[in-house]
């Protein structure tokens, strides 16, 4: 049953930098802090507003998922174009950019309360209640998107600038940097409300 799973979409421009980057990063810590069973419950994949299908990981932003240990799904990532059938069934849609977000949104609009940037979903949630121990990490997961869903409208202002991973593309290994371990300081935040996550290495 659906509901009994749990799926996770990551969008950004091409699908081949920032989107897969945190598609497989999340995959990993599930994998790491969950037993099998429960890892598996959760579907995480990824998809490019504005990309070619099939097209590998940009090399300097796979290089620095390597302390993870990503390298064969580096190697084994293709990218994807976003369309409705890429978010059908999503229970959170995370987004590199606000417009991103905005696309997705226009999209699907049924997916309203279930998109955010990622840097957005973060924020949200820092201070929010915890999950009750209770729950299993689907309910968990879900108690954290409306958790943040209904923190949005609270939430203080910031701008675009703040709630954006910035591009990489194009630009040298310290741009992809920066955009991975940013990505994997937000994606820490609702993996590590799931159970204790430990860095690389």
């Amino acid at each position: 049953m659906t509901h009994h799973r749990f799926s996770i979409v990551f969008v950004c421009t091409g699908n081949i930098c920032r989107s897969p980057a945190a598609q497989l990063l999340t995959r990993h810590l599930l994998d790491k802090k969950l037993n099998l069973a429960d890892a598996r419950r959760f579907t995480v994949s990824s998809a490019a507003t504005d990309g070619p299908t099939g097209a590998r990981m940009h090399p300097l932003s796979g290089a620095e998922l390597a302390p993870w240990g990503l390298a064969d799904a580096v190697c084994a990532f293709r990218s994807r174009r976003l369309d409705s059938a890429t978010v059908t069934g999503a229970d959170l849609v995370l987004t590199a950019e606000r417009r991103h977000r905005r696309q997705v949104v226009e999209l699907r609009p049924d997916l309203l309360g279930k998109t955010f940037c990622l840097r957005e979903m973060a924020r949200l949630l820092d201070g929010a209640a915890p999950p009750p121990v209770t729950m299993d990490p689907v309910g968990r997961a879900r108690f954290l998107v409306a958790a943040a869903r209904q923190r949005r409208g609270a939430s203080h202002y910031v701008t675009a600038a703040d709630d954006g991973i910035p591009d990489p593309i194009g630009l040298p290994l310290g741009a992809h940097r920066v955009a991975v371990t940013a990505i994997a300081e937000t994606v820490n935040v609702f993996v590590g409300l799931l159970g204790e996550i430990e860095p690389p290495g």
